[in-house]
């Protein structure tokens, strides 16, 4: 597996330095930062594992070994290590120490409603670090306020700020979520870019309206000030011209249309179809496009064309978000825990969502599911890159539950465990350039650590054993009590 990491970006939370022009932005990204500095971090006590297995994507199953965690890293890793004076001595006899597992695609500000109760769940099913792909800046920078204040413990958030769409806007108008602006000239861009640098954003999300022109302005500009890109690919554009530029792209989505026998011609009328629809809604309109093209793409699939696209995505992480794009043959409320995980909702959520097998369509999203599943061993088998990411809350995505799910659906389609498991761990870190800090369990990397009742490696279910979740060195989830 080909791990090569995008050396760019860098991290708000403690241990990460934030750019100097980035300090001159303003009194509002000067205070915040400094919210964001002030996690306690370094309050954290001397951890000493006994007699633990270390398991990582990269190392595999290691030797039982002692693990020595201070100062919100680890420090070091052998036989018989010394306890520092002070230090919580844990037995991790027959245990599996892991990192922390991220989830790629979450959207923070989405649903008011997650927003007070999304980072206990994130830390309750071990997720320790989220990349927020779209949200408003206005809603966002209160949310990442909060998460770092006082004696809160949240995830580390990596986000994007708004999606960057064209004209007309998906998640624009009359869209509660307010997540999307439009950019309809390369100078819009260019600008929206460097206000975004100002605000302390770690990467961009390009989104699917855009025209070639105002994408080539976001990545250009982007590049000056070395942020990671994510994308959806642009129904204006061939998805094997778009990946080479972006660092990742998202759900797999429009990838199907370069693979069809007619690609060409349907891009064509994808760019008429554009023109057209510049007064309609950008959700009308995006969905009409797809249901149009996207299945018919499927079913005249260009085996020799498709090769060549898949070649193009070589040093471009693909998230496919598989519980969402095949939820018709993996529907969320089919599972036998999907009632347990609900409890932790609140109400006005809970009860919401255990109708939702009342109002999904079983037939709505049977080609491209299956479709989704079939190319996630296809990218495997040619070393490209996958991560994993759910779209959090969106379509029923409890948020860290449905981590699980992504990873348990990337190895039900075929996907190694070991390569699955990089996905929630080597795969993220490598995005942002932090792969020789995150992402592993080795010494002087982060300690953002999960011990394990059992090996995820012998099954990619085991990752819910959670017994302590660790985040920058300290135990903020203890559930030996209920073992």
């Amino acid at each position: 597996m080909h791990y090569s990491a995008q050396k760019s970006g860098f991290l708000h939370s403690p241990g990460y330095p934030i750019k100097v022009a980035k300090l001159c932005a303003g009194l509002a990204l000067i205070v915040l930062s400094g919210i964001l500095s002030a996690a306690p971090e370094s309050e954290a006590l001397p951890l000493l594992i006994r007699n633990v297995t270390p398991v990582d994507a990269k190392h595999g199953l290691m030797q039982t070994q002692d693990v020595l965690i201070d100062a919100g890293h680890i420090q070091s890793m052998g036989k018989n290590l010394a306890a520092p004076t002070g230090a919580a001595i844990i037995d991790g006899q027959g245990r599996f120490l892991t990192p922390g597992l991220w989830d790629m695609h979450v959207h923070l500000s989405y649903d008011s409603r997650f927003i007070d109760i999304m980072p206990d769940l994130f830390l309750d099913y071990g997720i320790t670090s989220v990349r927020d792909t779209g949200g408003d800046l206005k809603r966002l920078k209160p949310i990442l306020a909060s998460l770092y204040g006082p004696g809160a413990e949240a995830p580390r958030v990596f986000f994007a700020g708004p999606l960057l769409d064209g004209s007309p806007v998906v998640y624009g108008g009359n869209d509660e979520s307010g997540i999307g602006e439009g950019h309809l000239t390369a100078a819009q861009a260019r600008s929206k870019i460097n206000a975004l640098v100002a605000a302390g954003v770690d990467f961009i999300k390009i989104y699917e309206m855009v025209s070639p022109e105002v994408f080539d302005a976001f990545v250009v500009e982007a590049s000056l000030h070395n942020l990671p890109i994510a994308a959806h690919v642009p129904l204006s554009m061939l998805a094997s011209d778009a990946a080479p530029r972006v660092q990742s792209m998202e759900h797999l989505r429009n990838l199907e249309m370069d693979c069809a026998r007619d690609a060409d011609a349907l891009l064509e009328e994808r760019r008429v179809l554009l023109e057209a629809g510049q007064e309609q809604p950008g959700m009308s309109l995006r969905s009409s496009i797809h249901r149009a093209q996207r299945d018919p793409a499927i079913q005249n699939e260009d085996p020799a064309r498709c090769e060549r696209v898949l070649a193009s995505l070589s040093a471009t992480i693909q998230v496919p978000t598989a519980r969402l794009n095949a939820m018709t043959q993996y529907p969320p409320f089919a599972q036998n825990d999907w009632g347990q995980a609900l409890d932790a909702l609140p109400e006005s959520i809970s009860s919401e969502w255990r109708k939702a097998s009342m109002y999904m369509d079983p037939n709505s999203y049977k080609v491209a599911g299956e479709w989704t599943l079939g190319m996630i061993p296809r990218l495997a088998a040619r070393n490209i890159r996958i991560g994993a990411g759910t779209d959090t809350p969106i379509g029923w995505a409890i948020p860290g539950y449905s981590l699980h799910r992504e990873l348990e659906i990337l190895v039900a389609a075929g996907l190694d465990t070991q390569i699955a498991f990089a996905a929630a761990t080597l795969v993220p870190a490598s995005f942002f350039g932090v792969e020789d800090r995150m992402g592993q369990v080795a010494q002087g990397y982060q300690a953002d650590l999960l011990l394990l009742d059992t090996n995820p490696l012998d099954d990619i279910r085991h990752s819910r054993d959670i017994r302590l979740v660790i985040l920058r060195g300290k135990i903020v989830r203890d559930h030996r009590r209920k073992h």
